[in-house]
């Protein structure tokens, strides 16, 4: 047991099977099944994947440093004019995203978690710096969410979801 917990990728087990199934349910949509939404002010199944995949890009590479300038792009899929994407598109750049932080996690022991990065853009109310266990349990609970939103859409339109 004490070789298996070697790396912080032990402790997140089980988010990639998250990941699979939600790939598993954007592979087959159609760029009309990527556009519904359930409201019309509420992102899209698309934008809400489209957000999971730039919010990973930004916390990795724009504050942890990880990932080239080709996976640092993917951080602008979900701004204000961007295109929308296909879900081959989507599904690489989830895996693209993906498999980025569980390289880290499994470069990274668990010490390594502890490390900080300062919070150099600091708005009211959030800490100074943010440790690589608050980042990455910021992004599991966003993949979460997200993921929900676009399980809840796709089933209110009676398409099969992310089946837990």
């Amino acid at each position: 047991m004490a070789e298996e917990m070697q790396n912080a990728w032990y402790f997140y087990q089980g988010w990639d099977t998250f990941q699979e199934m939600l790939i598993t349910a954007l592979a087959p949509l159609t760029s009309d099944q990527l556009a519904l939404r359930s409201s019309p002010n509420l992102r899209s199944v698309g934008e809400n994947c489209r957000h999971i995949i730039g919010a990973r890009v930004r916390w990795c590479h724009g504050l942890m440093r990880l990932g080239d300038e080709a996976f640092a792009a993917l951080g602008q899929w979900d701004r204000q004019g961007m295109p929308e994407r296909s879900a081959e598109e989507l599904v690489a750049a989830m895996r693209q995203s993906w498999r980025v932080l569980h390289d880290a996690l499994e470069e990274w022991s668990f010490a390594d978690l502890a490390y900080a990065y300062p919070n150099d853009a600091r708005e009211p109310g959030e800490p100074e710096a943010f440790t690589r266990q608050w980042v990455i349990w910021h992004l599991i609970e966003h993949d979460i969410y997200h993921g929900g939103e676009i399980s809840q859409i796709l089933g209110a339109h009676g398409i099969k979801g992310v089946d837990l």
